[in-house]
């Protein structure tokens, strides 16, 4: 007599569907982004050149090392990015008054007829996507994610421990040496 043996699943099925948060999050920022993208598309705006613009425009000053780890591209692209958005008149770069090696970014008056047009299809975007939710039901999902990404930003934030003292040039919390326990 043979035993029909059904083999247990790893993991539970739902941490894999469409329909965890994680995913969801994921599925709804790319569908946002790419229908953001078709109605930028007739100002000529790449995804990276608007993503660039709105980002320059909530921290006007920030060096480009700090604008390539928030949009999450090697330093290297965004160089080739600002070149070409330097060139349209769009961006232009400073010298850091206390580091003459970083280099802050800034919006020309140039780009600020973009900025509001890209807000203005930005909203029109979001419309679209709540059409139907309460804005009871938007104002709670806010919060909701708000407290997630908050969760998620002081679970990267290191520890601080008694072993843990001042910080480097950089800012970085160093570590003290550890104390040996005496025999």
């Amino acid at each position: 007599m043979s035993m029909l043996i059904i083999p247990r699943d790893p993991m539970p099925p739902t941490l894999f569907t469409d329909r965890t948060l994680g995913f969801l999050v994921a599925d709804i920022a790319r569908l946002l982004r790419r229908s953001l993208d078709r109605r930028l598309q007739s100002l000529g705006l790449t995804q990276a050149q608007w993503r660039a613009i709105v980002h320059l425009s909530r921290s006007e000053g920030v060096t480009q090392a700090a604008l390539a780890e928030s949009l999450e591209i090697q330093p290297i692209t965004l160089t080739r990015l600002v070149d070409r958005m330097e060139s349209a008149g769009w961006v232009e770069r400073r010298t850091h008054p206390l580091d003459r090696r970083a280099v802050q970014l800034y919006l020309t008056p140039q780009s600020q007829p973009i900025l509001e047009e890209t807000y203005a299809r930005a909203s029109d975007t979001l419309n679209e996507a709540t059409r139907g939710v309460t804005s009871r039901a938007q104002r709670q999902l806010i919060a909701t994610l708000e407290q997630i990404k908050h969760n998620l930003i002081a679970a990267e934030a290191p520890a601080v421990s008694p072993n843990q003292s001042g910080t480097t040039r950089h800012g970085r919390t160093k570590l003290a040496k550890p104390v040996r326990a005496r025999a």
